[in-house]
């Protein structure tokens, strides 16, 4: 498979930080502090985020935030008709749900089917007292009526585009592309 083309660098190390280090505030602010707060990524990268996330929380607050992953593989509405492009991996959620304010962590929000598995996973290990969702790149074109409360950055894109995350833990360095979808 040859990589796709890169059209545009849209995010380089120093905005992916900023961007995370305001989504963190925006959490704080809106959750006035981290009381009965928790954060769960979507592996893989919203699991590196939601960390991240987690960390620069305990840099503002003094306190740590709890994290933990989902793999929604078997969640989603595709599960049953296509392979998954990696093996599923463990959902890790170190603590209870219930009666917590979940922040539901990933790195593109497109056709909002990826957070709806998400959303219907939590919900099956407990009754959060509610779900925020926070994203790093939001890029449009839903197919379910899901929206973002917090977003690093809005980037209009054709749906003959794909929006590429690279995370400095698993690609080396913290970037974000436009680049052609493969035909």
């Amino acid at each position: 498979m040859t990589p796709p083309k890169i059209k545009a660098l849209i995010m380089e190390a120093r905005d992916f930080d900023r961007a995370l280090t305001r989504i963190a505030h925006e959490i704080l602010e809106r959750n006035k502090g981290i009381q009965d707060l928790v954060l769960i990524g979507i592996k893989s990268r919203g699991e590196i985020l939601a960390e991240r996330l987690a960390a620069k929380i305990k840099g503002i607050e003094g306190s740590e935030v709890p994290f933990g992953a989902l793999d929604i593989t078997f969640y989603r509405d595709d599960a049953g008709t296509h392979r998954p492009e990696k093996a599923p991996t463990p959902t890790l959620l170190p603590f209870d749900v219930n009666k917590k304010k979940v922040i539901l962590v990933d790195d593109v929000l497109y056709t909002g089917r990826s957070a709806r598995a998400a959303i219907d996973q939590i919900i099956d290990f407990g009754r959060p007292t509610s779900i925020q969702y926070a994203v790093l790149v939001d890029r449009g074109h839903r197919e379910f009526p899901i929206h973002a409360d917090y977003v690093g950055k809005n980037i209009p894109s054709s749906s003959k585009e794909k929006v590429l995350v690279h995370v400095k833990e698993s690609d080396g360095k913290d970037e974000v592309y436009i680049a052609e979808a493969e035909a």
